[in-house]
């Protein structure tokens, strides 16, 4: 929070929306406008190509960081507020003014907090971290400070906060702290220790969610409230005299490299991917006001161009429409109105008094129930809120109650922050409809993408395995960074137990264990390995791989199939809570023994973690892994197949049938290769049968690729299509009623739109060779583009009557296979062109 300058400025608005839902911005409210003076064209664009500028810097730039940090004991010290509690709720501002003769080309540090900081140089924002971890793996933040720095006097400050017990399950802590490392002799005069002064800043208060009403699971972080009064406006003003701050207290224990030392505080391991981006935008439009009392029209004030005027002694409500959901972080700029109360809630869709959403565009007699934060104006000039976690939100209720002075309120508009994708790959066709799919879908990935991938944004942000495989599979094609996907897969290395097993999400203060997710961490290895060429960091990570199997084998039961299943035997929202399991997902025998479902997940997950094992030269292992998995399909084949049904049964009681036993006998050859193509139209076709919701017709869409018919594939895309109909903007975690209007195991489409209906996909681990077989499914046209680690691939279709016309461009280097209606032709790097 600061007092901002009369000057501002605003990205180019994107909200091209507006137009495609036509929503009405006409809005009838008591306010009155004025208009102030306001930025040129040209002012405005200067100021985005800087923040722009900067961004791509944090982004893109692998700082150099001097290897003794890595390697012991830092000279820095944590420090923390003298007196404070390092466990309880908390925000504090840490300062350090200093004079520098000339500003150097460049000037690095090592940053890093419990739980979160927010870095400051001569009052500007410069980073937020650190990316989140465990207490094992505890990330430090390079950070260049040269751009920010100036000749004479300048000042560096940190907020950190520990909102204790109100902070999100994915956050990990020890206790409140900040550190700061030079990485060289020429910055370490601003290491923190004892010449760093500290305030305790007691504006702020948790705001809990009242979860007993929402009736919902809900982890991510609590609302907050700030008092405005008491709040620190200038701390991080290098003009502040900060002489009657105490100075900051030194911990008794010394910063340190992960791997050395003998306390199990934060062992340091350096940041591994980019800085999150922000970049402004603003909301699309005011839905509602209330009370109404004279037609105004609010178009100036969402752009920016003008204020809005309360009276004292008013009670105000406004609904802000972001016309799609986002992550961002709200900002709030007023003057005046001392001890008025200004709260902003926020959603993912509205609800009726039953709690239903309904298509999310309509408001009719819907209200806003979720995550509030709360400001209240101490009548200065200028104020700027926004809360210290980003929040995640389509609509935006602001509540004012002003006092006895009236209150301007000077704009609102967020921030936009998120891992920074960008969209390489590309993917258009005659079939316009399914550029909306993979513009939602593209949306959906993103907003679930910080420093670690989120199942949803709203309700949870937690890692959770079964979700992240899809996730990394994802990005890794639409985007070619690789980064968060090597991020994740050592996040969720690090949280094995002791019996072997993965947790199900990490990092995570709440243990939570799901066997079968663990099962899809190994797989998360073998996507990798096909995909990319890093041989250390694979094979670090094949001894946990064993582990996980080891876990399964010793729970096999005489008949060949897997026994008794201990923990949480997720597999999909399918199943209510059945088979004495108090939870919902599992599916039928996990407690008695004999899931086919779960067993062939083993069999499936065996067959890619022989292939990995055998190319790291564990032959034994591989060639014991390749029995096993053929044992397990076999027995599952052989007890659990209906010859009256003509499918696999949930067990081998044969009481029950689904898609998702079917689907795993095909991937993994249980069934007979000649009866898959067949079984498989059958299971579409069949509506008694337990279905996939979306988050495993991921693994139903691979089985239409290993059949070959991929041509069912637009067809099935209908449940997505509903979802856009419904006002979606991102995709939900699933069937109505849902919870989360945005869960990433939902954007699968986009990565079979690239592998599936365009075809490409790797062929030879690290893709050194191409397969691309497309299954067009009736589109005449399609042009699509693939980022590789070796440059870009290249298909554009041409299809009539039976009759393809294919151009192929292959990076430098990397060869493949064309196949189409069961032929097949070598493809070369470069251009080429296909006609069949």
């Amino acid at each position: 929070m600061t007092t901002v300058p009369d000057g501002k400025f605003t990205f180019p608005d994107r909200l091209a929306q507006a137009e495609e839902l036509k929503i009405e911005r006409r809005t009838l409210c008591i306010f009155s406008h004025i208009a102030p003076g306001t930025m040129g064209k040209t002012m405005k664009l200067l100021c985005f190509l800087i923040v722009l500028m900067t961004t791509v810097r944090l982004a893109g730039q692998a700082p150099s960081v001097d290897p003794r940090w890595s390697q012991g004991f830092w000279s820095a010290r944590w420090i923390a507020a003298p007196g404070a509690s390092g466990i309880d709720f908390g925000v504090f501002h840490f300062r350090k003014p200093f004079h520098l003769d000339s500003v150097p080309a460049s000037f690095l540090i090592l940053v890093s907090a419990d739980n979160r900081y927010r870095l400051f140089v001569n009052g500007v924002s410069v980073a937020t971290g650190p990316a989140r971890s465990d207490m094992a793996n505890w990330n430090f933040d390079p950070i260049d400070l040269a751009p920010y720095l100036r000749p004479g006097d300048n000042v560096i400050a940190a907020t950190v906060w520990n909102f204790a017990e109100s902070r999100p399950y994915s956050q990990i802590s020890y206790q409140t702290a900040f550190l700061l490392q030079g990485n060289s002799p020429a910055e370490e005069f601003l290491n923190s220790n004892s010449s760093w002064k500290v305030e305790s800043d007691t504006a702020y208060s948790s705001l809990p969610v009242d979860r007993a009403h929402l009736h919902i699971y809900l982890v991510t972080a609590e609302g907050e409230r700030v008092d405005g009064r008491k709040y620190s406006w200038n701390f991080a003003d290098p003009a502040l005299n900060d002489s009657l701050w105490p100075a900051a207290a030194e911990l008794w224990y010394p910063a340190k490299a992960r791997g050395f030392g003998t306390d199990g505080n934060w062992m340091l391991v350096q940041r591994s991917i980019p800085f999150l981006q922000e970049l402004d935008q603003r909301f699309g439009a005011i839905r509602r006001c209330e009370p109404v009392r004279a037609a105004v029209r609010l178009a100036g004030f969402l752009a920016g161009d003008s204020v809005l005027d309360i009276p004292a002694h008013a009670k105000v409500s406004l609904l802000f429409d972001q016309l799609n959901l986002t992550n961002a972080y709200p900002e709030l700029t007023v003057s005046g109105g001392r001890n008025a109360v200004l709260r902003l809630s926020y959603a993912e869709a509205l609800v009726d008094a039953r709690g239903n959403k309904g298509n999310r565009d309509s408001l009719d007699g819907k209200k806003l129930l979720g995550i509030t934060d709360e400001y209240v104006s101490d009548g200065g000039e200028r104020r700027h809120y926004e809360p210290l976690f980003f929040r995640t939100f389509r609509f935006l209720q602001l509540d004012i109650q002003t006092g006895d002075q009236p209150l301007r309120i000077m704009d609102l508009r967020s921030r936009f922050t998120g891992y920074p994708f960008q969209a390489a790959a590309h993917f258009e066709s005659d079939r316009p409809g399914l550029s909306k799919i993979w513009e939602t879908g593209w949306r959906t990935a993103r907003l679930c993408a910080m420093d670690t991938y989120f199942d949803c944004p709203y309700y949870e942000q937690l890692q959770y395995v079964g979700d992240t495989r899809i996730q990394c599979l994802i990005s890794l094609l639409v985007s070619g960074d690789d980064r968060l996907m090597k991020k994740a897969i050592d996040d969720l290395g690090h949280s094995v137990i002791p019996d072997g097993l993965t947790q199900s999400r990490y990092p995570s203060r709440d243990m939570q264990i799901i066997p079968t997710f663990s099962l899809w961490w190994v797989c998360m290895i073998y996507d990798f390995w096909m995909r990319r060429t890093d041989d250390a960091f694979i094979a670090s990570k094949l001894d946990l791989m064993e582990h996980v199997i080891a876990w399964y084998q010793n729970r096999l039961a005489d008949n060949g199939m897997l026994g008794s299943l201990s923990w949480w035997q997720f597999v999909d929202w399918s199943w209510p809570r059945v088979d004495s399991i108090e939870v919902g997902g599992v599916p039928p025998g996990v407690s008695s023994g004999g899931s086919s479902i779960v067993t062939l997940q083993l069999s499936y997950a065996l067959q890619r973690a022989a292939r990995v094992m055998s190319a790291f030269g564990r032959s034994q292992t591989a060639d014991k892994y390749w029995l096993l998995s053929q044992n397990l399909a076999t027995a599952t084949y052989r007890l659990c197949w209906d010859t009256g049904r003509r499918m696999l049964a949930d067990t081998y009681r044969k009481q029950t049938f689904s898609q998702h036993a079917n689907v795993l006998g095909i991937l993994t050859d249980a069934i007979p290769a000649g009866e898959q193509g067949d079984l498989l139209q059958r299971i579409i076709d069949d509506k008694k049968l337990t279905p996939c919701t979306y988050y495993f017709s991921f693994y139903l869409f691979e089985a239409l690729k290993k059949v070959r018919k991929g041509d069912l594939f637009l067809a099935m895309l209908q449940p997505w299509f509903a979802m856009l109909t419904r006002g979606l903007t991102t995709f939900a975690e699933n069937p109505e009623p849902t919870r989360s209007d945005c869960h990433a195991w939902s954007a699968s489409p986009i990565f079979e739109l690239l592998t599936l209906v365009a075809g490409v996909d790797a062929e030879a681990p690290g893709f050194q060779r191409v397969r691309i077989e497309p299954f067009l499914g009736g589109l005449h046209h399609l042009d699509a583009e693939i980022p590789h680690p070796a440059g870009a691939i290249r298909v554009h279709y041409e299809a009539a009557a039976g009759h393809l016309r294919a151009r192929v461009e292959l990076p430098p280097g990397i060869t493949g296979t064309f196949t189409w209606n069961g032929k097949s032709t070598i493809l070369h790097s470069g251009e080429q062109s296909v006609d069949w």
